[in-house]
């Protein structure tokens, strides 16, 4: 992605964010060549903490690659933040009606005109003690089924050390430690053509989420759990939050 196309709002956007970000993380990013250079693509990260997004975002941007993220419609609404928004082209989501439908069909347009679409299959920062990940929503699963994008997994570690998410603490400490990797695109040809059945698209998360604990256990040192964390049970939700 060429400098120079980045219009003005995404270079402001730049100009704001990037310099922060080099002087707050020290970063060791792996795995670039993973991302497409061309063409829609959809990149699952895992979600330790709320500062990583701002993370997965700097990567990919180091990738040559703009970030298109879902973000909550309700924050389209609010004065000043919400044009924003809309003009560095990121995603409003509607959770829990039919409006979810339209979300889906602005997903499906990003990809079409070859953006980049972060998706957190956890749907919110992970609820594991240790911060491995937990098992996903069928978002991304279903997109990929849809559009047949390529679903890039991405592991992130180090933005706890920022803002745990366990206890809230902010840490504003210089050239703290960040790592990112991501992986060639997850092999879902098993599934291509199928029904999107919610036995299928959870199975299809299953795998998705896997390869992203991988990625997190190589980044991390460890050996990861055998399983996925299970979130805590919720109270039954409309179809339309999946989308």
């Amino acid at each position: 992605m060429a400098q120079r196309r980045l219009g003005f709002w995404r270079r402001f956007a730049v100009v704001l964010v990037l310099p922060v970000m080099k002087v707050w993380t020290k970063r060791t990013w792996t795995g670039l060549e993973n991302i497409p250079a061309t063409g829609g693509v959809i990149i699952v990260p895992n979600h330790a903490s709320h500062f990583d997004p701002l993370v997965v975002a700097h990567y990919i941007y180091g990738a040559r690659r703009w970030p298109r993220f879902l973000g909550k419609a309700s924050l389209w609404k609010v004065p000043v933040m919400g044009p924003f928004l809309r003009k560095v082209q990121q995603i409003p989501v509607e959770r829990g009606s039919v409006e979810a439908v339209k979300s889906l069909d602005a997903l499906v347009e990003a990809l079409n005109e070859d953006g980049v679409v972060v998706i957190y299959p956890e749907g919110t920062t992970t609820r594991d003690p240790d911060l491995w990940p937990m098992r996903g929503k069928t978002g991304a699963a279903r997109l990929a089924l849809l559009t047949g994008a390529p679903v890039i997994p991405m592991a992130n570690w180090g933005a706890q050390t920022i803002y745990d998410p366990r206890t809230s603490k902010l840490k504003i400490r210089p050239r703290t430690r960040v790592s990112v990797i991501t992986g060639p695109p997850i092999d879902l040809s098993r599934w291509q053509g199928a029904t999107p059945s919610r036995a299928v698209l959870e199975e299809m998360t299953d795998a998705i989420m896997l390869e992203v604990q991988a990625l997190v256990g190589e980044l991390r040192g460890e050996q990861p759990p055998a399983g996925l964390y299970d979130r805590p049970a919720k109270p039954a939700t409309t179809a339309g939050e999946e989308a």
